[in-house]
């Protein structure tokens, strides 16, 4: 009788990602269900530090400014520097607005259909692309 894990993340689209490499072979049963777990610690650490940030400016909503200002901030997160280059800093006006005008600003120029669809109404900018997190508070 097999286990049943209950992961955050889909464990049959990680171990598709995991075969589209073409060294990669045969990939053990394990193996995705560990990687959906370490991945579910990542970005549980990365949107805590986003919320302390968050909190930190007396924000309501997590935005992709504040999880910019997270990255650049935090030694653990070096390698996704050279993503978030191209997320816009936020106004100097915005941060006294508890936050909700740098997250229209952000989205405004995006090209129209950047959320992911995968939680409206999360409290989340819609540009960070991170849409299972609720909001903060």
């Amino acid at each position: 009788m097999r286990k049943k894990y209950r992961t955050k993340f889909p464990v049959a689209r990680i171990k598709k990602i995991m075969q589209m490499d073409e060294d990669v072979g045969k990939v053990a049963q394990a193996t995705p269900i560990l990687i959906s777990k370490a991945l579910e610690l990542f970005m549980q650490s990365l949107i805590d530090e986003a919320c302390l940030e968050t909190r930190a400016k007396n924000a309501k909503r997590l935005t992709a400014a504040h999880l910019k200002k997270t990255i650049l901030d935090k030694e653990q997160f070096d390698f996704l520097r050279d993503i978030v280059q191209n997320v816009p800093d936020p106004q100097a006006g915005s941060s006294s607005g508890a936050g909700d005008e740098t997250n229209n600003s952000s989205t405004s120029g995006s090209g129209g259909g950047s959320s992911s669809g995968s939680g409206s109404g999360s409290g989340v900018g819609s540009t960070s692309g991170v849409g299972s997190t609720s909001g903060v508070g």
